[in-house]
């Protein structure tokens, strides 16, 4: 990883229990909330990342990897969530391990009013499929909560997903017209 990208320690954090649990691929949408992952994941030889044009492809990618005997992690921000919903049967009929890290919107301080349907329903539309919902807003407590979902979804074989908060990246400031 290039010593010079300065990350929040909450993202540092992510991938370090990644790597740490022998993640071996990283599908994304490229998004600012996980960039820090998406560029360790790009740096990190034993990691192949795969840049993905929608989310649901993702959900492909990480039951792919799966049945080729890798663990393999979906990073998406909510807004992505909506485009999943029809892919999310394939975990569920055929109860594959799943771990997405879902980096919220429409919510603290949302300046994008396109962004506020989807992120005022993410953790309902996620349980309607299945999936167990974890969520963290504390910076300090990101690592422990990604590393219990990550035991759900790897040792247990549960779909799990983590909203990581909108406050962890913080506030987004755009020129007012």
């Amino acid at each position: 990883m290039n010593s010079t990208v300065s990350a929040p320690g909450w993202q540092k954090s992510v991938f370090d229990v990644l790597r740490e649990g022998d993640v071996k691929q990283i599908a994304y949408v490229p998004d600012a909330g996980h960039s820090y992952a998406i560029q360790a994941a790009i740096a990190d030889p034993g990691i192949e990342d795969v840049v993905l044009t929608t989310e649901e492809e993702g959900v492909g990618v990480v039951s792919g990897a799966w049945l080729g005997g890798q663990r393999a992690v979906l990073l998406m921000q909510s807004s992505g969530v909506g485009n999943c919903v029809n892919m999310f049967s394939l975990l569920e009929m055929c109860k594959f391990p799943f771990l997405a890290l879902v980096t919220m919107r429409g919510e603290y301080a949302e300046f994008n009013p396109w962004q506020i349907p989807m992120g005022s329903t993410t953790q309902q539309a996620l349980e309607l499929m299945g999936i167990t919902v974890f969520r963290v807003d504390d910076p300090d407590q990101v690592g422990e909560v990604v590393s219990a979902a990550f035991d759900q979804a790897f040792l247990a074989g549960e779909r799990v997903a983590v909203l990581l908060g909108q406050r962890l990246i913080g506030r987004k400031k755009w020129e007012r017209k």
